[in-house]
């Protein structure tokens, strides 16, 4: 990262000290860029520098917020459980466990604290639906028990 990098990203931290967007450098025009500051430089003019960062600063806000409001909040209990979920999954894999209700209720049972069970029997049954050879790296299994779980669920 080059020094010019990292004063753009310090030039951010007075905006998120008072809750603001960001101020990225994305899609602004090099032309315009380059021009305002040779007019700081060579006129002290800093009207088109000035404008530049106005302009810079209005489409970042746009765009942070855009991105904002399609994120979702994470899940507490995913948070909290998350080695636990890993640790399931891997248990069912590595067991080739069929993903039926009583083995989910009887790994979250070992995983999890009974307040929250039933929840936690829905993360692991949405992780063991959702789980594919690209995602087996995520509960730190190798492809092969992955494999080896898909043939015995497949079989039964």
């Amino acid at each position: 990262m080059s020094l010019y990098s990292v004063s753009r990203i310090g030039a951010n931290i007075p905006l998120f000290k008072h809750n603001l967007c960001p101020l990225s450098f994305i899609d602004v025009p090099e032309r315009a860029y380059i021009e305002g500051t040779l007019g700081v430089y060579e006129f002290n003019q800093v009207e088109l520098l000035r404008d530049v960062f106005v302009w810079a600063y209005e489409r970042s806000c746009q765009r942070y917020l855009a991105i904002a409001q399609t994120t979702v909040e994470p899940d507490p209990l995913k948070i909290k459980y998350r080695e636990a979920l890993i640790q399931a999954v891997q248990t069912v894999v590595k067991g080739l466990r069929q993903p039926s209700p009583e083995a989910i209720a009887e790994v979250a049972q070992a995983h999890a604290a009974e307040a929250d069970q039933a929840a936690f029997r829905e993360i692991l049954t949405e992780a063991l639906q959702q789980l594919h050879e690209g995602s087996v790296a995520r509960y730190r299994l190798r492809r092969s028990e992955y494999i080896a779980w898909q043939q015995a669920h497949n079989q039964a």
